[in-house]
Parts: structure tokens; sequence; C-alpha cells
């Protein structure tokens, strides 16, 4: 395997390649150098710190030559949402720590279950819907912790690309590359929006409403960017003060949107909404029944099963099947109809 190795000074690239050496073959490269590879990788390999405005524009310079690589592995020193979302803003198909050991960092290089890995270094990617979603998702998480604008016309296309990959391949083969690439909030966002395209599909909703129903999913998790990774990712139970944070979400999601331009009001409710329960015990306004309208409801059942199903480093992966009985045993919170429905999307689709 030929692996392209970038770093933002000389000790960082030394560190990695000494990491690598004799296990694979490497070109290595600082950032601050023009890019002057010939031979396409088979994967990139890239430690720097995000925070520097230019080693992003050095790595935005790489971007067209580094998009037709099939695995680009970011390895972020500070853990935050703007570094992690910044690198997958950047093209990256696996976000890692920089402290990651020599094991862990060959076997996401060599990973034999990689659906990208039959294709030739340099060959253009037949379908990059995981990528232009993850990227999306990135830029929105990236701006939103900034404080900056969004951009939402983008947004909205990457959930068309993945309705359109899930209408080609199936739901299972999205949730099977979403989670062998993602991790955290980024995975769940990718992973809601593909349960829901599909529930969509499957209870037959004309374009344009699938179309509001992939925005709302695409969007609903945006005010989980001002919250500290750790917390978003603890592994164990929540405290009262960290649960009242995490519930916060939705009306900063909410408050942060609603001043962009050229995203509905139906998006907007859904995205303060999706944590609502039809018996009035959800929050953040604590609605019932009738107040919860029919995208809400779709999103809701799609936003759990997601949680449920996706992986996490700290538990193992929940087989759909005990995920869809965990649903049926929401009585009297999630639409009961719905619920039945949405049985075969679970289980089979």
């Amino acid at each position: 395997m030929f692996v392209h190795v970038l770093a933002d000074d000389a000790a960082k690239l030394s560190d990695l390649c000494g990491i690598l050496d004799r296990r694979v073959r490497i070109a290595a490269e600082r950032l601050d150098v023009d890019a002057n590879l010939s031979q396409a990788p088979h994967a990139v390999v890239v430690c720097a710190d995000l925070r520097v405005v230019r080693n992003i524009a050095a790595l935005k310079k790489r971007s067209v030559r580094m998009a037709k690589v099939p695995k680009r592995i970011f390895l972020v020193e500070e853990p935050s949402h703007v570094c992690i979302s910044q690198a997958y803003a950047l093209g990256a198909t696996l976000v890692v720590p920089s402290t990651i050991n020599q094991s862990k960092l060959l076997a996401a290089l060599a990973d034999p279950a990689d659906p990208e890995r039959a294709s030739p270094p340099g060959a253009p990617q037949q379908d990059n819907a995981v990528e232009v979603a993850a990227a999306a998702i990135g830029s929105m998480f990236t701006a939103a912790s900034l404080g900056e604008p969004i951009d939402v016309i983008g947004t909205k296309e990457a959930g068309k690309k993945i309705a359109d990959r899930i209408t080609e391949r199936g739901l299972t083969e999205w949730l099977t590359t979403v989670r062998r690439h993602h991790e955290g909030t980024y995975q769940h966002c990718l992973l809601v929006t593909g349960v829901a395209i599909d529930f969509g599909l499957s209870l037959g909703l004309r374009r344009t409403d699938l179309e509001r129903l992939h925005s709302a999913a695409m969007f609903h998790d945006i005010g989980k960017a001002t919250i500290p990774l750790a917390i978003l990712d603890k592994p164990g139970r929540l405290d009262a003060e960290e649960r009242a944070l995490i519930e916060s979400h939705p009306v900063a999601g909410y408050d942060f949107l609603k001043a962009q331009t050229g995203i509905s009001a139906e998006i907007l409710d859904a995205v303060r909404h999706h944590h609502e329960y039809l018996d009035g015990s959800g929050y953040p306004d604590a609605l019932c029944a009738e107040s919860i309208p029919d995208i809400v409801r779709v999103l809701t059942i799609s936003d759990i099963f997601a949680a449920l199903i996706e992986h996490r480093h700290y538990k193992p992966t929940m087989p759909r099947a005990e995920a869809y009985g965990i649903l049926s045993r929401m009585q009297g919170k999630l639409e009961r109809a719905l619920v039945a429905a949405f049985k075969e999307v679970a289980l089979s689709r």
C-alpha cells in the first residue's frame, strides 16, 4: 500500500513516518511545501492543527487531488467540534485523535471491508454521497461553532445525494458505510438522515415532502455545536447538569437556524421539536399529540432508531431488530401507526 503523509511541521511528519515505516510505502510532505506528488496514493494521512488558517488553506489547495484518494484519515490534536468538523469539511473519510496507536492506524488504513477499496488509486469515485454529506455536516458544525452563516443550499443538496443513493442502493449499505467511517455526532446526523429518507420513501412521501424531511434531518442536531464533545461522547450516565446541557440543543439549533436564510418554518419546527413525545414528556416545550406535526413524528422515530444502532467506541452496535423492539415498547410516546409502518425500514429494507 502506498500512503501519502502530510503534516504541518517536520516533527509530526517524522513521527508519522516512524509509525508507518516498514509497514507501508510512504511519501511524506509538509503542508507549507508545494505539492509535488506524481503517483496517486491508496490513502492520505493528515496530521495538522486545523485551528490554523494557513493549514486549512494548504489542504484546500490539495483538495482536488485528495478527493481522488479512497481513504483520507485526519489525525486531530484538539478533539473539538471546530477541528473535527473542519476535517470532515476538508474531505476526511475518517477523523481520529492524533494519539492513535500504530495498530489502530494501520487497521484503519487496511480496512478490508472498505467498499471503496476496490477502486484503483486516483480513479474518480462513482458515488461520493457519504463524502459530500459528511463535508456538508462538517461545514455546518464549523460555521455554527464559529457563529458564521451556514451553506443552506449546499446542505440541502447533500441531503438529495443521500436520497438518491438510498433509492438506488438501499438503507443497509448506507448504514454500514457511515458507521465504518464516522464517529459521534457526525455519524449520528448521517444515520438519521439516511433512516428518515428510507422511512419517507417507504411511506410514499411526495418529493417535496421528502426533501423537507431530509433537510430537517440534516439540520436537526446543529444545536449540539454548542455542547462540549466530552459531554456528547461521554460513555457513562450524564449528571443532572450535563443532561440539562444536552437538552438545550434543540432550542440552540432553532435559535441559530432561524437567523439563516432559506430555512422554512416546517424545518425550524422539526429542529426544535424532534425530542417531543405525544404524551407531553418530551422537551423543550412538552408538546402533546396534535401539537406535533407529521414531519416531526417521522423525524423523532428516525432519530431514536439511529441513536440506538449507531457505532460508538465504548459500546457495541445494537442489532436493528433489538432497536425496533425498544421503539415498539415506547407506548404513548410515538405514533403507533408510524412505528408499525417503520418495521419494514428497521428490519428488512
